[in-house]
């Protein structure tokens, strides 16, 4: 299965996730795509097999993609501080992946009946969810 961790700015959540991933599922290769170079370092650091960085690597990885992981906002183009563009929003929208996003109510985006759960927490339902795949 090809798991594709998107995120954004200093690229915590994708670290987390990542690391999650990899003490869950050793053997499962993870490819990470920052917006920016500070993100995909983090997320190297934290295990990914594979990363790349910006607009276009998003884009392309998005169509070989079975799984998808990020905060919520990897589908909201101009969001995470103005790091996802358009199309970027678009190529993980039109993916023909499973997405699983995480309801981080940042960058005035509110996700309305979503309790108020830590980041760990959050962690916890993602590494359920990709069990479900795996």
């Amino acid at each position: 299965m090809n798991l594709l961790v998107i995120d954004a700015q200093g690229g915590g959540i994708g670290r987390q996730i990542i690391s999650a991933v990899k003490k869950s599922f050793p053997e499962q290769s993870v490819t990470a795509v920052g917006t920016n170079s500070t993100a995909t370092s983090a997320m190297l650091k934290a295990g990914a097999d594979n990363a790349a960085t910006g607009e276009n690597s998003v884009i392309v990885c998005c169509r070989n993609a079975d799984l998808i992981v990020g905060p919520i906002g990897i589908v909201i183009a101009d969001s995470l501080m103005g790091e996802i563009t358009p199309k970027m929003a678009a190529a993980v929208g039109q993916s023909n992946a499973r997405r699983i996003l995480i309801p981080v109510n940042h960058c005035n985006n509110y996700i309305v009946g979503v309790p108020d759960l830590s980041l760990a927490k959050l962690i916890e339902g993602v590494i359920k969810e990709i069990e479900k795949y795996i």
